[in-house]
C-alpha cells in the first residue's frame, strides 16, 4: 500500500483534534470540530493576502454546511460522503495554511472542469505536499473547496509536478 508519513510538521500548525479525547463519542466529536470550523471560517473569515475566503452552506447536511462536510469526509457524491478521521483531526489546518501562504507553504494555480466550464483554483500545500487546501476563484473572492492529507507517494509527486510546472510558467511569464 504505497503510503508515507509526514516528514515534518510545521510549528505553526494547530494540534490535531482527536476522537479519543471525546471518549469515542462521535456526536461530541463532530460538534467540537464543527465549532472549530465555525470559528475559523464563519465567525472569523480568513483572507488569502487581502482576498476573502468564503465557505458554502448549501447543500447542508445534519444542519452543518457543505464546505464543512468537504473538509471532514470524502466521496464523489454529496449524499454518499463518508467521514474521514484524518480529515476531521486536521480541521484547524486549512486556515493555518491559508494564513501562512506567503512564506511557509507551496502555492499554485490550476484549472479544473466544473459545471461545464473551467474553474481556476488556488492550491496551498505543506512543503512536502502531505496536506492540500483547495480554493476556487470567484468574482467576490475565494471559496474554500476542500482540504485533505495526501499519503500516497504518487499523489504527492503529482502535486509537486503541478507546482513545479506552474512555477516554471510563472518565471517564463506565462502564468499570472
Amino acid at each position: 500500500m504505497n503510503q508515507i508519513t509526514h516528514d515534518r510538521i510545521p510549528y505553526w500548525l494547530p494540534a490535531l483534534v482527536l476522537l479519543e479525547n471525546h471518549r469515542g463519542s462521535w456526536d461530541s466529536y463532530i460538534d467540537t470540530i464543527y465549532s472549530f470550523y465555525l470559528q475559523d471560517f464563519v465567525i472569523h473569515r480568513p483572507y488569502l493576502n487581502t482576498i476573502p475566503v468564503y465557505v458554502r452552506y448549501e447543500p447542508s447536511h445534519q444542519l452543518k454546511g457543505a464546505t464543512f462536510w468537504h473538509l471532514v469526509s470524502e466521496g464523489a457524491e454529496e449524499s454518499e460522503r463518508l467521514p474521514d478521521l484524518r480529515r476531521c483531526e486536521r480541521i484547524r489546518w486549512p486556515r493555518a495554511l491559508i494564513e501562512h501562504s506567503l512564506s511557509d507553504v507551496k502555492i499554485w494555480e490550476s484549472t479544473r472542469p466544473w459545471k461545464n466550464q473551467q474553474q481556476t483554483r488556488i492550491n496551498i500545500a505543506l512543503s512536502d505536499f502531505s496536506y492540500l487546501v483547495v480554493l476556487a476563484v470567484k468574482a467576490k473572492g475565494l471559496n474554500l473547496v476542500t482540504a485533505f492529507p495526501i499519503d500516497r507517494t504518487h499523489m504527492r509527486e503529482k502535486k509537486r509536478k503541478e507546482y513545479e510546472s506552474f512555477s516554471k510558467q510563472k518565471k517564463e511569464g506565462a502564468a499570472v
